[in-house]
């Protein structure tokens, strides 16, 4: 069943169940004070006509008021010894059993009784007595037909106008359920057809603010996300395919040429040839994977020490002869160890590259500054470079033979560990006169 009828039917169900419940009630209720009513006028009388029999002064018709209303005062065998005006003093008002199975033992005691003689059920009060020395039994009776129809007329009206309620309430239910779910079949309708397509598309957003229109919003802004997310890649699918070709072609390049030509090229001189290009596909392919495991890290961060990291880079890449590499203060950051040296590598290898003499790591709590002495970069190009194979002019990419060329995602790959640590990069102008990268991470 669809969400549409079942709100329906639990709602339907729900209403006929009170409506129910509430006319079970009205009635028992209505009948229970309609019965009190008639016991304010039996016990009374019964009561008075016990003080007319105590003080032997039976009138030769005993008094009632109420239509319908009889009383009587039967003697031990059942016989009518007084009775009012409206009943035969041969025909008791109820029959001798009835009277003894309601008769107390004392006091006044009032009951339903389906045995009358003359109006069939009757509400009865029943009280003992002694008439000149002999115990005799007050009866006073009032007929129970006219509540008794006016609560079967009540029910048969409630239990007819119960299912029409009913009816009618199912009918609204599920014109407002529909007119409410509209804009949800008008989503699921959207999103298959841009499921269909496989492209870009938008949802429609309700008119009015409620929870539907903003989750309309935020199906919107994902779809938004995931298109972009979808650009980025083709986009970073093709630029991979573009860097790729180029030392690929010049491998097939200098092989092909060797073949042709074997005279002109010795083993050592082709070997050095292909090793350079090699080290350049190498690093463009290991630089591809480190992007495509961005987000996907399952260590959970921890306090790294800073001036281990950094001295470890140093390390690493420092070559006699090359620019000068040194690192300055200490500190702490909230990361994963492999995360934090590939970006400080990154940054500190991107500053020897286009360092003239020499590159200054800095470090402080949750802060690492790369300095470099080189032409630095300009404003305008500052957030340019972290994107994925952007390369500026020759003046940012010197190749001294130590070191193979950047292949323009050294920045953008230490942008994006950064950020998943938690921090970011920011580049400014050095103290030197070059450039200043500053890695923010958490304390």
């Amino acid at each position: 069943m669809t969400v549409r009828v079942r709100l329906t039917l639990l709602a339907t169900a729900a209403v006929l169940v009170v409506l129910v419940v509430g006319a079970l009630a009205l009635t028992s209720v209505l009948s229970a004070r309609r019965v009190a009513a008639l016991d304010e006028i039996v016990r009374p009388r019964a009561t008075e006509t016990a003080a007319l029999v105590a003080a032997d002064r039976l009138p030769a018709a005993l008094p009632v008021t109420q239509p319908g209303e009889i009383v009587q005062v039967l003697d031990a065998s059942g016989a009518v010894v007084a009775s009012s005006a409206n009943a035969s003093m041969t025909l008791p008002v109820l029959p001798a059993t009835e009277v003894d199975r309601l008769r107390p033992v004392s006091g006044v005691a009032s009951a339903s009784s389906d045995l009358g003689s003359y109006d069939g059920p009757v509400r009865v009060a029943v009280t003992g007595a002694t008439y000149r020395g002999e115990p005799v039994v007050i009866v006073a009776s009032v007929p129970l037909g006219e509540v008794q129809g006016l609560v079967g007329a009540l029910r048969v009206a409630l239990f007819g106008v119960v299912p029409v309620l009913v009816g009618a309430f199912a009918l609204v239910c599920w014109y407002l359920l529909g007119a409410a779910l509209a804009p949800v079949e008008q989503l699921r309708a959207a999103a298959a057809e841009v499921a269909r397509t496989g492209g870009p598309g938008a949802l429609p957003v309700p008119r009015r603010t409620d929870e539907l229109a903003a989750l309309a919003r935020t199906l919107n802004e994902m779809l938004d996300r995931l298109e972009s997310a979808a650009s980025r890649q083709r986009t970073f699918v093709a630029d991979a395919a573009h860097e790729l070709r180029t030392p690929l072609a010049a491998l097939r390049t200098q092989v092909e040429v060797a073949a042709e030509h074997p005279g002109t090229t010795s083993v050592v001189e082709l070997a050095d040839d292909l090793h350079t290009e090699v080290l350049r596909l190498q690093r463009l392919v290991d630089d591809l994977l480190v992007l495509a495991r961005v987000g996907a890290r399952r260590v959970a961060p921890g306090p790294v020490d800073l001036a281990v990291v950094a001295h470890d880079v140093v390390a690493q890449i420092a070559e006699p002869g090359s620019v000068q590499v040194t690192v300055e203060g200490t500190g702490t950051a909230t990361g994963v160890p492999d995360d934090m040296t590939r970006v400080v590598r990154n940054l500190v290898d991107n500053a020897v590259r286009h360092a003239t003499s020499t590159v200054t790591v800095l470090l402080a709590a949750g802060r690492i500054d790369v300095d470099d002495d080189g032409p630095g970069i300009a404003e305008a190009d500052r957030e340019r470079v972290f994107e994925r194979f952007v390369r500026l002019d020759d003046a940012r990419h010197r190749d001294d033979g130590a070191l193979v060329g950047g292949s323009g995602l050294g920045l953008s790959i230490a942008r994006e560990l950064a950020r998943e640590l938690g921090g970011d990069i920011v580049l400014s102008q050095s103290s030197a006169g070059g450039l200043r990268a500053t890695v923010h991470l958490l304390p």
